[in-house]
């Protein structure tokens, strides 16, 4: 493989493909915020607004504006987002909506922890790129609130019968390992240090299994056992290979040769147990023993589950110049590329069928917005940027 030249092709793809769709096709100029439900060219078919995608896209744009270049158009697209999310977004006392209207009245009411980790990572960014006190006070009282509620993410919204079947769930330790890295300009040093420690310990020990030969589950008991039910038995693949990428940073940030060792291994170790070996890519849901999974899309192959898992493959090869990654790195590349892609219209597909067709052809949804796409060419580009000098 030719890295000069992937260096290019995931840096051009950024610059020339990704963004200039987001920016023409998602801004909403009349009411604020951003179209996600977006057709194969671009063409809006729903005017919900997903709180998390909101600020996942308010996040992208002021991060690039702060770590590419200072571009002018990112960052009125990010300040008119957060805008919108500042007006309508939450109940006045930062408690995030899960979505709204076009106009921003609430559809559904604040349950999703996820609504407030965006949320606190779209405004701590932007907070650096204007230097606006108001949007690092947001960021900061956000998650101010994730951390109390981490004991019980969806509050009283939680469906689940109280004290039945307590479960704990990957999710929340994982996407705080990204957080407090997000963050850090916030947050003061042993305060930091110390929820890098707690994240790094739930993820890489807790839910990382060595009596399962290494690989990560999604939900436990609290005692940290194994639950042999549906949701004890499951496992993302892509979950655990994107959250290996966040410990790999860590892991780099603290001086930790043997944790970025650790984080590689498994991301190897989750990619041969999640590799469809008939059809090639990674399935989307798993069951530890293999039973058939509740979830009905279990076999799909999803964009952001091969983009994170890239991600996870070059800063391995980077970091340690595990050939292994290089490998694999090549194989999910093609896969990718030739997969997700669209050959005639901007932006990349999002759900194929298990044998790699196109399942929905369209551009973004409600799970799908201004995110898991260009951040990965993003992290892909700058890693092979360190990898070539």
């Amino acid at each position: 493989m030719d890295l000069i030249k992937l260096e290019q092709l995931y840096k051009n793809e950024l610059l020339d493909n990704i963004l200039p769709f987001w920016l023409s096709k998602s801004q909403d100029y009349e009411f604020g915020g951003y179209f996600t439900c977006l057709d194969r060219q671009g063409n809006i078919f729903d005017t919900d607004k997903f709180i998390w995608l909101q600020a996942r896209q308010v996040w992208l744009f002021s991060m690039l504006y702060n770590k590419v270049e200072k571009r002018q158009e990112w960052l009125d697209c990010a300040i008119q987002g957060a805008e919108f999310l500042k007006k309508h977004g939450h109940d006045g006392n930062f408690n995030w909506y899960f979505s709204l209207t076009r106009e921003g009245k609430p559809l559904v009411e604040p349950y999703n922890i996820f609504s407030y980790t965006f949320a606190t990572m779209a405004f701590g960014q932007l907070s650096l790129a204007t230097g606006n006190p108001e949007y690092a006070d947001i960021a900061k009282r956000t998650f101010d609130i994730i951390l109390s509620k981490v004991d019980n993410p969806k509050g009283k919204w939680n469906k689940s019968h109280n004290g039945t079947r307590a479960l704990k769930n990957f999710a929340l330790p994982m996407i705080l390992c990204n957080l407090s890295l997000e963050i850090e300009h916030l947050l003061d040093k042993p305060f930091l240090e110390q929820t890098m420690e707690t994240c790094i310990h739930e993820v890489m020990e807790v839910f990382l299994r060595p009596e399962l030969d290494g690989i990560i589950v999604e939900n436990i008991h609290l005692d940290g056992g194994l639950s042999d039910t549906f949701d004890g038995r499951l496992v993302n693949p892509g979950h655990a290979i994107e959250a290996m990428w966040f410990i790999m940073d860590l892991g780099e940030r603290q001086h930790r040769p043997e944790l970025i060792e650790k984080a590689v291994k498994t991301t190897l170790t989750m990619i041969e147990y999640g590799w469809d070996k008939q059809y090639g890519g990674i399935f989307y849901f798993m069951d530890r023993l293999g039973h058939p999974t509740q979830q009905l899309e279990w076999d799909q192959k999803l964009w952001w589950v091969h983009i994170e898992t890239l991600i996870s493959l070059l800063k391995g090869y980077q970091l340690t110049g595990s050939k292994e990654c290089l490998a694999w790195f090549e194989k999910i590349h093609d896969y990718t590329w030739s997969h997700f892609k669209d050959p005639e219209y901007p932006e990349w597909y999002g759900y194929l069928n298990r044998q790699g067709q196109v399942l929905l052809n369209l551009k973004g949804g409600k799970w799908k917005g201004c995110f898991h796409v260009p951040r990965g060419l993003y992290q892909c580009w700058k890693t092979l940027e360190k990898i070539n000098k």
